[in-house]
């Protein structure tokens, strides 16, 4: 069990991570790399926003097992 909800912990962090830097990418605040298709790209803020909130589900069910 305690390799389970490590795993759901780790997923969740970077699901979270990847979402936020989708956000980031979007808004234009985090232009890297350069040649990324998602800067300044705002339906980017709200794909990026849905999956940080996966992301912190996933960690809100981890730490609940």
């Amino acid at each position: 069990m305690k390799i389970a909800k490590t795993g759901l912990l780790i997923i969740g962090v970077l699901v979270t991570l990847a979402g936020l830097t989708w956000m980031g990418q979007g808004s234009g605040y985090f232009p890297y790399p350069a040649s990324s298709f998602m800067i300044n790209q705002s339906p980017w803020i709200l794909r990026g926003a849905m999956v940080a909130v996966v992301g912190a589900i996933i960690v809100w069910i981890s730490r609940r097992m």
